[in-house]
């Protein structure tokens, strides 16, 4: 019955008023993040949640936390994200190049840093398709001489 409960899309979203912010995009692997930045006290919502409570892992979060932390702005700025496709690490990682370019467009001073650390350009690795004649990418099956 808990499980049900931390499940983020049952979880009760907020309505969120962000008039006057920048937005960018940002996208990794197979996710898309909408990202829209405002001067406010540092809160983070992801797809109208908290982003404590959508991303549960402190990996994932400490991600998402990194442009901001970088550019030392992490209380000055009101995050709102809208990510769709993929799973949680593309999505963290659509979300940091989403919060960078946001972050860029509302004060050009951070781009040297956020550049320098590499959060402007996009991540284009993705999942290699599966050849014929393979288990899998790469991997062949086992070979028998006899």
């Amino acid at each position: 019955m808990e499980n049900l409960i931390s499940n983020p899309s049952q979880q009760k979203k907020i309505k969120l008023d962000f008039k006057d912010s920048k937005y960018a995009t940002g996208r990794r692997k197979k996710s898309i993040a909408k990202v829209w930045v405002k001067k406010g006290t540092g809160n983070i919502y992801v797809n109208g949640i908290k982003m404590n409570e959508y991303f549960k892992r402190p990996v994932h979060q400490i991600i998402v936390t990194r442009p901001l932390e970088i550019s030392e702005v992490r209380t000055n700025y009101d995050v709102k994200c809208s990510v769709k496709g993929g799973g949680l690490s593309g999505q963290a990682g659509a979300i940091i190049l989403g919060i960078s370019k946001a972050l860029i467009s509302q004060d050009e001073i951070l781009k040297k840093n956020l550049k320098k650390d590499k959060l402007t350009t996009r991540d284009s690795r993705v999942v290699e398709r599966k050849k014929y004649g393979h288990r899998k990418a790469r991997r062949s099956f086992q070979f028998s001489k006899r």
